[in-house]
């Protein structure tokens, strides 16, 4: 499971971020775009002009916003250029200069010394700092690559795992004729985001296909419509798909609840048996709406086992039917109770 360990500043602005609502020109420091960013976290402070490196992290985007500006204007010339050359001897991969203010043409020249890429946007520093924050942290997210089908059913995120073979593309194929939609199929792309989620997407190049054993690929989009498919979905519930074996036991309550775990995180995990005579499409949804009652505080077997636990505190189980046909055939005709 290799994880991105940086982007460049050349691909972060290959990255188009104008469409994320963060245009980006670059002013000076072309030499330096193989630069690698590290952390999605963003670095504003004006202490670095002052020479107070203590709290300065590497890989980080330094941000001058309209403070940064003013205090270097306010400054000699000899003055700017020692405070620039001090800031930009650290490990920063580039600066960025928000609000559309133009840098002072020393800090562009000690950029392009430095091979330092300077960069600038119009857009206002806090608007900038979330807005390239969310860009990093998609780009620098951990990733990995299964073998299994994303589907988004009801509304949640399932992924569909088992031996290849097993059957996972057909029960898709299902779950999408009953009205649910299709993330990825075969090769699923997970990235993780912030902390407890897990996202996960097709890659381009396979996606809105499907392949199927004796039929070959379609493409489920012309098949079915633009709303049987759709983009990224977040992965909530796992359903592993296994063949019956026998000898094996199978939980029969669902009182204890599996996890699967994808980059370090746990999920809700589904071991289903697959066998002749099994609707698996629909047992997958069934179990997708069970999660999402239990995600709502909803859980059907502990409910059952409390009211059990109480019945039998209270010395109250009702008799069995066997014991009521007993009695009654103990009666005489004519006879009550």
């Amino acid at each position: 499971m290799p994880a991105v360990s940086g982007v460049s500043v050349g691909a972060l602005l290959r990255s188009r971020p104008e469409a994320f609502g963060l245009p980006l020109e670059l002013v000076a420091g072309a030499d330096g775009l193989d630069r690698l960013i590290t952390s999605p976290h963003i670095q504003k402070t004006g202490l670095a002009l002052a020479g107070f490196h203590e709290y300065l992290k590497p890989g980080r985007v330094l941000i001058f916003g309209e403070s940064e500006i003013r205090y270097l204007e306010s400054l000699p010339v000899t003055g700017r250029v020692e405070s620039m050359r001090l800031a930009l001897t650290l490990d920063f991969p580039c600066i960025l200069i928000t609000g559309g203010f133009t840098p002072p043409a020393e800090l562009a020249v000690e950029a392009e010394r430095a091979k330092l890429p300077l960069v600038k946007t119009s857009i206002v520093t806090p608007t900038a700092i979330a807005k390239l924050t969310s860009i990093l942290e998609d780009t620098l997210a951990e990733r990995t690559m299964l073998h299994a089908v994303l589907m988004d059913i009801l509304g949640l995120g399932v992924l569909i795992v088992g031996e290849s073979g097993i059957g996972k593309s057909e029960c898709a194929l299902d779950l999408i004729v009953r009205g649910h939609r299709l993330v990825a199929d075969d090769t699923v792309e997970i990235r993780r985001r912030a902390e407890t989620i897990l996202i996960g997407t097709c890659p381009e190049l396979t996606r809105h296909h499907m392949e199927l054993r004796g039929l070959g690929v379609i493409n489920v989009k012309d098949l079915f419509g633009i709303a049987s498919t759709r983009a990224s979905k977040r992965v909530e519930l796992v359903v592993q798909l296994e063949r019956w074996d026998p000898t094996r036991e199978y939980e029969r309550l669902g009182l204890d609840g599996d996890l699967h775990e994808v980059l370090g995180l746990r999920v809700p995990l589904i071991r289903m048996p697959v066998a002749p005579g099994r609707n698996i499409a629909i047992l997958v949804e069934v179990a997708a709406r069970n999660q999402l009652l239990r995600s709502r505080g909803h859980h059907a077997a502990r409910a059952l086992a409390e009211r059990l636990e109480e019945k039998l505190r209270e010395g109250s189980l009702p008799a069995a039917a066997g014991e009521d046909e007993e009695e009654d055939e103990e009666l005489e005709p004519g006879d009550s109770r």
